[in-house]
């Protein structure tokens, strides 16, 4: 039943008992055919047929909210995905019917539109979580590569007027709560009261509906930027080169010059376009972590709090600011980053452009083999971004060479705010 507007006449409130009704597509994860593991539903969908907590859109459906409560969109609208397809095939692979190695994504979630389309005609908003799609990357940095002649135009990958054609992918998270907490080592009741707490109960059908195990967390996703034959990602006869990036749109975006990501990065995608050239492929994995996961404004206070410090901005006292501030120096973890490698079919990567302990770790614990480890040049470093760097190879982090002694880092100064 529905008001004049199509909103619901009346609210249900899911933190009382008996208010969740047993949902008429139970999800069965880790099934190898997509019937029989069923759909993923969020929230936007009919009482009765959702199965799974939150909804969809990530951070993103706030924005939705905000569109319904002003009249400009319909609460009970339903997207047409007429050729919204798959621009390119990716999968089954057998990752995808092993529950312990993909618990952050639905491995399905491309095809969601097709594998569904009875149910979807029937009235049943199920949405897809991933995309595909085809465009050209145009990046000043390719160009200069091509001009000092590390890369060439082929008219294939690169083309005439140095832009780079990519295929790209935007994952949405699916959490599969029994796998998360199995990957975190803790047990389930215990992780689902912590979510529930720690977003100060919004979704309380966490610790009230045990029989949905689907989570659909408001957080930001995963974009993939795939170069070369999209078929030799999971050919382990051909060879693969990846970088898997976390969000700093500080230096990724305007290009500020206190860290390494946008020179790392795009030292990353260089050396994805010349895998791709030597006829492997190339992966960029760009995760929405900014700030290492504790956000914007926690980076910029930490920022502060560096350059103003006794002495002035040190390696030896990098990570120990950045704890001050947040509490843990490092809040992204990469226990759920290996999923996406693994949706991609992927088991071994020839070239792993990082220098992240923390990242190879992760993916090698995951049952991925790692080849060669690839460190950014030096001459690409700002020289702002030199306390960071001396920072990391202290602290672990893969350099070719020694890293620097305790006694070094002292003398590892940068920038105070009075320089800017």
């Amino acid at each position: 039943m529905t008001g004049s507007d199509n909103r619901p006449s009346h609210i249900r409130l899911t933190s009382h008992p008996g208010a969740g009704a047993p949902t008429r597509f139970p999800i069965h994860w880790g099934e190898a055919d997509a019937k029989a593991r069923g759909p993923v539903i969020g929230t936007v969908s009919r009482f009765g047929d959702r199965n799974a907590i939150g909804t969809h859109g990530g951070s993103y459906s706030l924005y939705r909210a905000l569109a319904v409560s002003s009249g400009a969109l319909n609460p009970i609208q339903r997207p047409d995905l007429t050729n919204t397809a798959p621009v390119v095939p990716v999968g089954p692979f057998p990752q995808w019917s092993d529950p312990g190695r993909i618990v952050s994504l639905d491995p399905f979630g491309h095809l969601a539109a097709d594998l569904f389309a009875d149910l979807i005609a029937e009235g049943v908003d199920i949405r897809p979580t991933i995309a595909i799609t085809k465009a050209r990357l145009t990046l000043n940095e390719i160009q200069e590569a091509i001009r000092l002649g590390r890369l060439q135009v082929d008219g294939t990958v690169v083309h005439e007027h140095g832009d780079v054609s990519v295929i790209k992918a935007a994952v949405d998270p699916v959490w599969y709560l029994p796998g998360i907490a199995e990957r975190f080592g803790v047990k389930e009741e215990k992780l689902r009261r912590v979510l529930f707490e720690q977003t100060a109960g919004m979704y309380p059908e966490l610790v009230t509906r045990p029989d949905l195990s689907v989570f659909l967390p408001p957080i930001g996703g995963i974009t993939l930027y795939l170069f070369g034959d999209p078929a030799a990602v999971a050919d382990p006869r051909r060879r693969l080169t990846c970088r898997v990036h976390d969000e700093c749109n500080g230096s990724d975006v305007f290009g500020s010059d206190i860290c390494t990501c946008r020179p790392y990065l795009l030292h990353g995608i260089e050396e994805c376009v010349a895998e791709a050239q030597r006829g492997g492929a190339g992966l960029i994995v760009y995760n929405r972590k900014e700030g290492r996961a504790l956000g914007e404004v926690t980076k910029f206070l930490v920022y502060n709090a560096r350059k103003r410090q006794e002495g002035g901005d040190t390696a030896a006292k990098y990570f120990e600011r950045t704890e001050c501030v947040a509490g843990v120096q490092d809040a992204r973890f990469q226990e759920l980053m290996p999923d996406v490698l693994h949706w991609l079919g992927i088991t071994r990567i020839d070239r792993f452009v990082s220098m992240s302990d923390m990242k190879h770790d992760a993916v090698v614990r995951s049952g991925i083999e790692i080849g060669e480890r690839v460190a950014i040049p030096d001459d690409r470093i700002p020289i702002d971004a030199l306390v960071e760097m001396e920072a990391k190879k202290a602290a672990g982090y893969y350099t070719p060479t020694a890293p620097p002694a305790p006694d070094d880092l002292a003398d590892t100064k940068g920038r105070s705010l009075d320089d800017f």
